[in-house]
């Protein structure tokens, strides 16, 4: 798997596999903190004028979650598909991770400091985020099969 590790020594599967997880833990760490909120019927949190924050941090919550199981799922197809090859694998990586980082991370902070029904000025680095990850698919769908592998064909 010469293409997955870089000449300086980046391992990409076990860096999206270890990031993957970690972030997982954070973002699942956040949605029981958002559970002991409610359970606790904080205020804060639950009363109507907070809509907005409840909302930004359910949003934060959920597309963090689901980011860092991406990163898995990366890590597991650089893994186990060898015949799969990425170009520009580095730039789908900083993508990858940027995207997890920069999504959520806007809906987390936009929830801090709201201004009535509309969220805080975190709010504008989630479309940044929301492009990265759409660069990085693309990127992933449009590679290339190895053809030194037996069944696979390029395109």
């Amino acid at each position: 798997m010469p293409d997955k590790v870089a000449p300086h020594g980046v391992d990409y599967p076990i860096r999206h596999l270890r990031f993957g997880w970690y972030s997982f833990l954070a973002f699942a760490t956040l949605g029981l903190v958002l559970e002991t909120l409610h359970g606790f019927k904080i205020r804060a949190y639950l009363d109507l004028t907070n809509e907005t924050r409840r909302l930004m941090w359910t949003l934060a919550h959920a597309h963090g979650t689901l980011l860092s199981l991406l990163n898995v799922l990366f890590a597991l197809t650089l893994r186990l598909f060898p015949e799969v090859r990425v170009r520009h694998l580095k730039a789908v990586s900083n993508c990858l991770i940027l995207a997890t980082l920069l999504l959520p991370g806007g809906f987390l902070i936009a929830g801090f400091v709201t201004y009535g029904g509309d969220p805080g000025i975190g709010i504008l680095v989630v479309p940044i985020g929301a492009v990265l990850l759409l660069i990085a698919i693309c990127m992933l769908a449009r590679g290339e099969r190895d053809p030194g592998i037996p069944g696979s064909r390029n395109r």
